[in-house]
């Protein structure tokens, strides 16, 4: 087919935009997949930014594009779209196209993450190759990217930008299609089996143009934390020198997964994370739930391709490295250089922000796909025939000690999380449990112990390969090889490893000393008092249903205000009960078979909390301060209301008379009554408290229906109202609120019926009598 008349590409590019408002997707992709193949890239080229914002929405988030992450897979437009930006669909050939012109396009640095950002207008390069060489001068804000970095930035972005999206709009992350093209992308450019598929598109000289080239000074171990001071040379003398033609072959990928990266995880910077490790720092960027969701996908992927590494390249020397593709060496480095710093302060400052409530769960499955890497082998042989906990291979030892602290330090954080959490809920239990589970599995705590104990060594057992440096491309390593020199020992790597990411002053905290078993001891005590809690509200949820009789369709049940679940939120309280009791129950084992607590230990700490009274520990205020303003709640106090060990009894405290017309009140009575008792109360007020104040009989049964003070100052006592309220005198006065209820009314009818019965049987035996009374007469 002959190519179209050339037109201006403004033309172009207007008719597309006028396309785009008026024309259903499935047309608009047809045509614009038409024009990708028979226009040439110079025609493509002014067309190509427009469309990507139309597709992926701006970056402010004032247009939202074709809100990929909102379009499920049961939308009709949900496989045009996936079809469309397929890696090799019609978006991609264009990416390809104008990456084999070289064009470029200009990305605002005002969108990139916080320490990107600030690290760029300092005046200092990235610890990131991906920004080398693509910033102009002078400073203009502005990054130049090649058409594959822009389409990839573009689309890591639209997941952090903010959107406002047309209500109604809601589905599982799972299942949309932002969701699927990231895992897509993922196995398409970091294949766990053969090579990334090669480009469509070459250039003059034979393969396509690759991305800004690395400078022989910016080694690869760059990508992570272990010498990030090698990176950090002033922008000015960033160096331009030829393209390593060994990563020719998988730049894509490494763009791919730097993206990923930097635009995902780099929000908080490792500098500012080191001096202020507290909760209360109020960060810039708050990640959402599909936010992390989609970072433990990358992570899960990362795992996944890391371990498809070939056996022979795992065990070859260190000299045969440089004959391994570039893939598998990639493969060899991505989690610990790419991802395990950034992921660690990310996950740092998630546990420390993230709300007390249950959408932490996705934080929480992130950060235990991480340290769980021989889940994604493909292995399925490790399984105990049972169905116990799988036993961690010998193999992943020295994954654990190079990446202890997102085991230990991060385990202290979640035990900080569970003691603030109501245990009782059902989805806070379980997110216990599977923490447990995780760390209860075979050999894992002792390499966690052994790594501790690695760490411990003096100081003078690693002097001597204190001198030694990370093979570099300068010093004759390979662009692709991090690998540490042959002499560096498991020490060196865990001390590396703490020292890098806390801090040369870090106080390390182990996770099997003293300090974290008191708190792993009170955590199993909390565990304890709530299925305790659990329990009383299971006795209590089965005691209602077995009062929920026929009589409850007329109101004729319980009369306490105070209670408002229905008998189907009972069955689903009860069922949310049983599971929070399973699963703090084998929470509770878990922790004793990791922290090695024998039996006598654990009956003693299950004693202390069962001496304690269930009914009275129910009844008795949490634990407080008394003050002008009422009573203050400590910390303690806090702890026993979201585990649900005490409360206080919330009632309303104004006029009885003047409180929420009730569902089972009619209103009419209600207002009516209140009128009847105002007048009473008005006109014999005088009399009610004189007949109050005797001393007999009469002022007993006074007291008991026209009185209410003394029950009320009883029930304030429970309560933390404020002492004006508390000493508030009250007046003897009736009440006629009851008659308004349609519970009383229904027994009133009922003894009118009853009532009525009984006098048409009475009348009926008289008339029957007659008779026979006049027949003896």
């Amino acid at each position: 087919m002959a190519a179209p008349a050339l037109q201006q590409p403004s033309y172009l590019l207007a008719n597309l935009k006028a396309d785009w408002i008026n024309k259903p997707l499935h047309q608009r992709c047809h045509e614009l997949s038409k024009i990708i193949d028979d226009y040439p890239a110079k025609e493509l080229h002014a067309i190509f930014p427009w469309l990507v914002e139309s597709v992926f929405g701006s970056l402010d988030g004032i247009l939202s594009g074709w809100n990929l992450r909102f379009l499920q897979a049961r939308s009709a437009e949900y496989n045009i779209a996936m079809d469309f930006l397929d890696p090799s669909g019609a978006m991609m050939k264009l990416v390809y196209k104008l990456q084999a012109e070289e064009y470029k396009y200009e990305f605002p640095v005002s969108y990139l993450p916080g320490p990107i950002k600030s690290s760029i207008h300092a005046g200092v390069l990235p610890d990131c190759p991906l920004f080398h060489n693509k910033i102009q001068f002078p400073m203009s804000g502005l990054l130049l990217l090649n058409p594959f970095e822009y389409y990839m930035f573009s689309f890591a972005s639209s997941l952090i930008a903010p959107k406002n999206y047309p209500p109604g709009q809601h589905g599982s992350c799972s299942d949309s299609a932002y969701f699927v093209l990231v895992d897509t992308y993922l196995k398409y450019f970091l294949p766990t089996e053969g090579n990334v598929p090669p480009s469509p598109f070459s250039d003059t000289r034979g393969t396509v143009a690759s991305p800004a080239p690395r400078s022989p000074n910016v080694p690869y171990v760059g990508y992570g934390g272990h010498s990030t001071s090698l990176l950090k040379r002033h922008i000015t003398h960033q160096p331009s020198v030829n393209a390593d033609p060994a990563a020719q072959e998988i730049w894509r990928s490494e763009t791919l997964l730097q993206v990923f990266v930097e635009m995902w995880l780099h929000h908080y910077s490792l500098e500012m994370y080191q001096k202020l490790q507290s909760p209360q720092v109020k960060e810039p960027f708050t990640p959402s739930e599909e936010h992390v969701l989609v970072v433990r996908l990358l992570v899960k992927h990362l795992h996944a391709f890391s371990s498809s590494l070939k056996q022979e390249s795992i065990s070859s020397s260190p000299s045969a490295h440089s004959h391994s593709s570039p893939l598998e060496e990639l493969k060899r480095v991505v989690v610990q250089r790419f991802v395990q710093q950034k992921l660690y302060v990310f996950l740092q400052h998630c546990f420390g922000h993230w709300p007390l409530d249950v959408s932490f769960r996705a934080v929480l499955e992130t950060w235990l796909s991480y340290i769980q890497p021989w889940r994604y082998t493909g292995e399925k042989n490790n399984m105990q025939a049972d169905g116990q906990n799988r036993i961690v291979p010998d193999k992943w030892a020295s994954f654990v000690q190079e990446n202890l602290l997102m085991y230990t330090k991060l385990f202290q954080g979640f035990l900080n999380r569970a003691m603030r959490t109501d245990l009782v809920n059902a989805k806070n239990a379980l997110m216990v449990f599977r923490v447990a589970k995780v760390f209860v599995q075979p050999n894992l705590s002792e390499m966690i112990q052994k790594a501790e104990q690695l760490f411990l060594e003096p100081e003078h057992a690693i002097l001597q390969r204190q001198n030694r440096v990370f093979l570099t491309p300068s010093h004759g390593g390979s662009f692709l090889s991090s690998r540490q020199p042959v002499g560096t020992d498991s020490v060196f790597k865990v001390k590396s490893h703490v020292y890098s990411l806390e801090g040369q002053d870090c106080q390390y905290n182990l996770m099997f000393g003293p300090d974290l078993r008191k708190n792993v001891l009170k955590l199993i005590q909390i565990i304890a008092q709530a299925r305790q809690t659990a329990k009383r509200i299971s006795d209590h949820s089965t005691e209602m249903a077995a009062n929920n009789s026929f009589l409850s369709w007329f109101a004729v049940g319980s009369s306490d205000h105070n209670s408002t679940f229905t008998g189907g939120e009972m069955d689903d309280m009860g069922e949310g009960v049983k599971k929070t009791h399973e699963f703090l129950d084998k929470a509770l084992d878990y922790l004793c078979q990791i922290f090695r607590l024998n039996a006598g230990q654990l009956s003693q700490l299950l004693v202390n909390v069962a001496s304690v009274d269930d009914e009275g520990a129910s009844k008795q205020l949490p634990d407080c301060i008394p003050s002008e303003n009422g009573f203050v709640l400590t910390d303690l106090g806090r702890l026993q209301i979201i585990n649900g060990l005490r409360r206080f009894e919330i009632e309303y405290q104004g006029d009885p008379e003047l409180q929420p017309i009730r569902s089972y009140e009619n209103a009419f009575l209600v207002r009516l009554m209140f009128q009847i008792s105002s007048f009473i109360n008005a006109r014999f007020g005088d009399h009610m408290e004189a007949l109050c104040s005797r001393q007999d009989l009469l002022g007993s049964i006074g007291r008991h229906y026209l009185s209410s003070s003394s029950k009320v100052a009883e029930q304030r006592r429970k309560s933390p109202v404020p002492r004006q309220m508390r000493d508030r005198p009250q007046r003897a006065r009736l009440s006629l609120r009851v008659l308004a209820s349609y519970r009383t009314l229904l027994i009133l009818l009922l003894l009118y019926m009853l009532f009525a019965l009984l006098s048409f049987e009475l009348q009926y035996k008289l008339i029957m009598e007659l008779p026979k009374s006049s027949s003896k007469g």
